[in-house]
Formats: structure tokens, sequence, C-alpha cells
């Protein structure tokens, strides 16, 4: 584990260097919200990933990410937004992720979530799915289905699908940073390197 958190540092240093000497530009690595959304702490700068349990793509990336941001500074917060896109096989999901917000489990059963999907190949699908699954982590089964169908969650979901909208995302994994600049780059590392990028522009630009 130790050799494997190192390796994780080492890439992450060379990241950032490479952030810092590269110049990025709008139209190419980025493009620019015509309407900006409004982050929810507008004291933090914030990196927003729009993604789903469902997509192989963000399980692959998801390390990467998290790993990422815990170089950060204290002015920098990572938000998650989950995509529906009207897709039934991810609307479970996306369901399913609000859920576990508001019963206050997310940190704690994400990763098992993201394995159960794209490692075990098992669908969590219904809301009794999702209890049997969130039992195992002393989460009470009819306290999930009652929360998977809540007034609170379904809420929630039409606020992330609007903020997904706003963001004018159609794939994932995308970062918005500071609401504004929504990262066009594919390549995982390459979108890392954008958004610390992005990052120190938005610092830079609040210093002035």
């Amino acid at each position: 584990m130790r050799i494997i958190a190192g390796v994780m540092g080492l890439m992450l240093f060379v990241l950032a260097a490479a952030s810092e000497a590269a110049g990025y530009s709008e139209g190419k690595d980025y493009v620019v919200l015509a309407q900006p959304v409004h982050p929810a702490d507008e004291t933090k700068i914030e990196v927003n990933e729009v993604f789903s349990y469902a997509c192989p793509h963000c399980f692959h990336f998801e390390p990467l990410l998290k790993a990422w941001s815990k170089t950060q500074a204290a002015d920098v917060v990572l938000v998650q937004t989950h995509a529906g896109f009207s897709n039934p096989h991810w609307l479970p999901y996306q369901r399913g992720y609000y859920t576990v917000i508001a019963l206050g489990v997310k940190d704690k059963v994400s990763e098992a979530i993201f394995n159960s999907v794209h490692v075990a190949n098992k669908e969590i699908e219904s809301a009794q799915d999702w209890a049997d699954f969130l039992s195992q982590y002393g989460v009470d089964k009819q306290k999930t289905i009652s929360t998977f169908n809540s007034f609170g969650v379904s809420s929630q979901i039409k606020q992330a699908d609007t903020r997904v909208k706003n963001f004018q995302v159609t794939s994932t994994p995308q970062l918005i940073v500071d609401g504004r600049f929504r990262i066009t780059a594919t390549n995982h590392e390459d979108m890392l390197k954008v958004a610390q990028f992005l990052v120190e522009k938005v610092r830079a630009e609040r210093k002035h």
C-alpha cells in the first residue's frame, strides 16, 4: 500500500509541475460557459465532477481525482454531481447517490458501490437492492427504502439535472472549475492538469 501511495504521490507531483509549465488555452483545452453556474460556496474554488456510478470511465478516474483533491489547498473544494441523462440504467444510480448522501454514508460506501458495479458485476438498481447493499454498512433497510423514494432525494435529482444541463455536459466524467470553465480534455491525466491550471488561474484572478 505504501508503494502504491508513493507512486500516486509522485504522479500527482508530476501533474502539478506539468500544469504550471503548460499553457492551456480556451477552445482547445477548456470552454468558458456563456452562463456561469454559481458554486454553492463562492468563497471556495469549486471543482465539480459530473459523473455516474454506472460509468466505467468514472470508476477508473475516481482514485486519481480523489488523490488529486487531497493535494489541493484549503481554498479548493471538490464537488460531485451525479448525472442521469434520462438513461434507464443510470437513473437508479443517480437516485442511489443522492440517497447515500441523505443517509450520510457517501464517503463510507462510494468505493464499494463502484466496485460492486465494475469489479463484481453486481448491479444495484431497485430500492430493495440499495437497502440490501447498504445494510452491509449498518443502514436500516426500511430507512434506505423510504429515503430512496423521498421527495428530498427527488429534489436533489432535479437540481443535479439542472446543473448538468447548465454545465452543457453530455458525457462523463467531466470537470467544471469555478462554475465557469468546462474542461474538454478527455484523457484523465490531462483533465487533472487542466484543472490544476484553471484552479491557479481562478486563484490569481481573485488576488486582483
